[in-house]
């Protein structure tokens, strides 16, 4: 957060605008930057504006999703070799520091994101104009957003109401309890509820229906399941979601913000990158990390082989679950299958790639390839959503509720109503995570789902109850706090 302290009236204040060219897509746009801060706020285009700016920094949480796989018994590190972005490795080995660079990128791109929504909200009473409101639920969703990220890798985090960080608040302003965070988290959430359209005006904005998934997620991590339930309940209720018929088409560019898409992080080809500025990219810089290293053959392209699936995520799926080789490529199978196919071994190769998130042919990517992929990440899908639900009705003592919901996943995934769950009680709530696996695999959630069911120390290597349930606050932050943060128990 530091970085973004001492830039605050500056880089904070750096708002893009929408170019005349673009697509419907609420963040598709050539950005066009200037620099203002007090004397911002006049029209509605500048609050409009200073909103794209906080929807920007969604584009950075690929390595969340990267980072969350990759922690959990789901992935390894992959990469090239052991020395192959250090941070990651250490992720997955839990060795990572308060030193960790990617540990370090995640804290500061998520409170860019937290004080960009903040100097929406700063100036909330400035200027009035036609839905208005609309705007400031936008923020406070995203601002609930971010602080969710915070505080799911991080614990307690420093909270300042509708203000931006400023120069020298970390000495002052102390991290926060997770339940305080947690409050100011469903406080913004019940107001982006009562106050966003049910439908987005442009695709990637946040819409009613995000608002309440991500509460009920937020209830749910902090096993509060008769609200989680009751939240989740009213949005299955309203029938604006449902789950598409095939699978595999969610994750193809064609399949992008379609009637299962809940909430998705818009990315586009639009600009370069470079490693010097990821953040940069707006393209899904995980895409290329996670993909087969020297490829050559049909349907996908090459990439750095990062986020690489176990044999026994692999083996996790049963028999005649369609979900499998849509989550996962097995290369030695499709090897064998398409002539011309040949690719290069990296480190922790175990023949398994994330299909989920690899670049396929024909993306049109800008620049390098492997950091402008347009593959929009899907945070919060319908098939989550009734997951969550089947999970909250379960543990709160409605065994009929969570049976239906969980069944309505796996039939899909069976494509038959032979393969329905009946049982009860814990065995029925064990079934409901074990669903949570195969469903969401590839997609960031496995280890909070470990660490929130009490299950990461049983099932991820070197992992240390009661220190890596949450990870180490940037060194920096701590050092520049000059003593008024203090670091994570065990760091």
């Amino acid at each position: 957060m530091k970085k973004y302290i001492i830039k605050s009236s500056i880089a904070i204040a750096l708002f893009a605008t929408i170019s005349t060219s673009c697509s419907d897509n609420f963040v598709d746009r050539t950005p066009v930057y200037s620099i203002d801060s007090e004397n911002y706020f006049n029209s509605k285009a500048d609050y409009d504006n200073a909103l794209i700016a906080a929807y920007d920094m969604l584009q950075s949480s690929y390595i969340n999703v990267m980072m969350g796989e990759i922690a959990s018994d789901n992935t390894l590190s992959g990469g090239e070799s052991a020395t192959d972005v250090i941070g990651i490795q250490q992720v997955d080995e839990m060795t990572h520091t308060p030193q960790n660079s990617n540990l370090k990128d995640l804290w500061n791109w998520m409170f860019a994101g937290v004080n960009r929504a903040n100097y929406i909200l700063e100036f909330k009473d400035k200027t009035d104009f036609s839905g208005k409101n609309q705007v400031i639920a936008e923020a406070r969703f995203l601002r609930a957003y971010y602080q969710f990220e915070l505080v799911k890798w991080f614990g307690g985090i420093p909270i300042k109401g509708d203000s931006r960080f400023k120069l020298n608040d970390e000495k002052t302003i102390p991290r926060s309890s997770t339940t305080a965070v947690y409050a100011s988290i469903e406080l913004d959430l019940q107001y982006a509820i009562d106050n966003l359209n049910p439908v987005a005006a442009q695709k990637g904005r946040a819409t009613k229906g995000a608002a309440q998934a991500l509460l009920g997620k937020v209830f749910l991590y902090q096993d509060k399941f008769v609200e989680s339930a009751a939240v989740l309940e009213t949005l299955i209720n309203i029938n604006t979601y449902s789950l598409v018929s095939n699978y595999n088409s969610i994750f193809e560019n064609t399949g992008e913000n379609n009637a299962e898409s809940v909430f998705e992080v818009q990315y586009t080809d639009a600009e370069g990158a470079s490693f010097g500025c990821l953040q940069c990219s707006e393209g899904n810089v995980a895409v290329g990390f996670n993909g087969i290293r020297n490829y050559a053959g049909p349907l996908f392209d090459s990439g750095y082989s990062f986020n690489v699936p176990t044999q026994e995520a692999y083996n996790a799926y049963e028999a005649g679950d369609s979900r499998r080789d849509v989550a996962i490529l097995n290369i030695v199978t499709w090897a064998s299958l398409n002539t011309g196919v040949s690719y290069g071994t990296g480190y922790k190769h175990t023949g398994f790639f994330n299909r989920k998130y690899i670049a396929r042919q024909g993306d049109a990517n800008v620049g390098d390839q492997n950091l402008t992929n347009p593959n929009n990440y899907r945070s919060i899908r319908y098939a989550d959503v009734l997951l969550m639900a089947a999970e909250a009705n379960s543990r709160s003592g409605n065994d009929s509720k969570g049976q239906e919901y969980l069944n309505k996943v796996r039939d899909r995934a069976f494509g038959d109503t032979n393969h329905r769950i009946t049982v009860g009680g814990q065995a029925l709530t064990d079934f409901i995570w074990n669903e949570r696996r195969v469903e969401l695999l590839g997609e960031g959630h496995r280890f909070f789902d470990l660490v929130r069911t009490s299950k990461a120390a049983g099932k991820i290597t070197g992992f240390t109850s009661n220190k890596n349930e949450i990870f180490p606050i940037p060194f920096e932050e701590i050092q520049f706090s000059n003593g008024n943060w203090q670091q994570n128990p065990g760091y």
